[in-house]
């Protein structure tokens, strides 16, 4: 166990170039994954367990309560982030317990996709439930505690929150806001020591990914009278041929987040070139719409070097 360890504290310290704790040290500290039952938050819950983090992790349904409770270094926590009751006993159950809380990781979220014109109201409004108000409410709950021990905060985003997607557009916004959440938050929470990060993962492999596909395919996203059929169906099966990755990087970048001394604010996590290539392609576009046509716009020149100095402040 101790070599497992030490492999993946050494890759976090190549991959992103940045001291971190020792193993030993950070055995006694404790985290709250939400939505570790499968997918991203499941890898990052056994991750953090392997990196010698003590592991809470959240869960919904008891199969998956047993499922946790039986790996090392994990004990799970009945916890649906919409159910206020669940948060509080949840912080109940951990302050029980008796082990500070290090970190919270806000992983927990839902997607449902389709045409932004069609969808149900209820759709989107489930989605911002789950994807921001939980996260907030989450948060809330458990702060007080995070403070106490100058802790961390680590908010799972997407590249959905940072481009708007076809066909993804409600899940695109509840990530959009957990952007602006996290760069707020970070600046307040900053003031009472504790330290806030985002990590946008790309196409890696999930279990909301793999639901909405099967949706898609069941002709579950669009009726058949709709415009966008024809389209919707070519996309799904365009997304459905994709071959996804696991997604052990982003469990590294959340790894580094909770325990390098100077941790980013923001955790850019994509399984190929071509994906990291679109995502900063399309900020690089966004920068220059906002840049054209208004009274005090930068050069190119100007622009360059604000991002050349940019870098350098981050390469730290």
């Amino acid at each position: 166990m101790k070599v497992l360890i030490s492999l993946v504290f050494c890759l976090v310290s190549f991959l992103f170039g940045t001291t971190i704790a020792s193993p030993e040290r950070l055995e006694k500290k404790a985290v709250l994954v939400t939505g570790a039952t499968s997918g991203i938050g499941r890898n990052i819950a056994e991750s953090l367990a392997l990196s010698g983090f003590y592991v809470y992790a959240g869960a919904r349904k008891e199969r998956n309560i047993d499922e946790l409770n039986a790996l090392e270094n994990i004990e799970a926590v009945r916890l649906d982030v919409t159910v206020q009751e669940d948060i509080d006993r949840a912080v109940m159950q951990i302050q029980t317990a008796g082990r500070e809380l290090y970190a919270l990781v806000n992983n927990a979220g839902v997607l449902a996709a389709g045409p932004l014109s069609e969808m149900d109201v209820d759709q989107m409004r489930w989605q911002f439930e789950v994807n921001v108000f939980g996260v907030h409410r989450v948060t809330n709950a458990f702060a007080p505690l995070l403070v106490k021990n100058s802790g961390r905060i680590v908010n799972i985003g997407s590249i959905a929150g940072n481009i708007g997607i076809k066909y993804l557009g409600a899940y695109s916004m509840t990530k959009h806001a957990i952007e602006a959440y996290t760069d707020s938050l970070a600046s307040e929470m900053a003031l009472l020591g504790v330290n806030v990060s985002i990590v946008q993962p790309g196409d890696f492999s999930s279990k909301i990914w793999k639901d909405a596909i099967a949706k898609g395919e069941s002709g579950g996203l669009v009726q058949q009278n709709s415009p966008f059929y024809k389209d919707v169906s070519e996309w799904i099966a365009g997304v459905a041929a994709m071959k996804t990755k696991k997604p052990d990087a982003v469990s590294v970048a959340v790894t580094h987040a909770l325990s390098a001394e100077t941790p980013r604010r923001r955790y850019l996590v994509v399984p190929n070139e071509a994906e990291a290539q679109w995502v900063i392609g399309s900020a690089v576009t966004r920068l220059a719409e906002m840049n054209t046509d208004q009274d005090h716009a930068f050069t190119a020149k100007q622009l360059a070097d604000l991002v050349e100095n940019s870098m350098k402040e981050l390469a730290y």
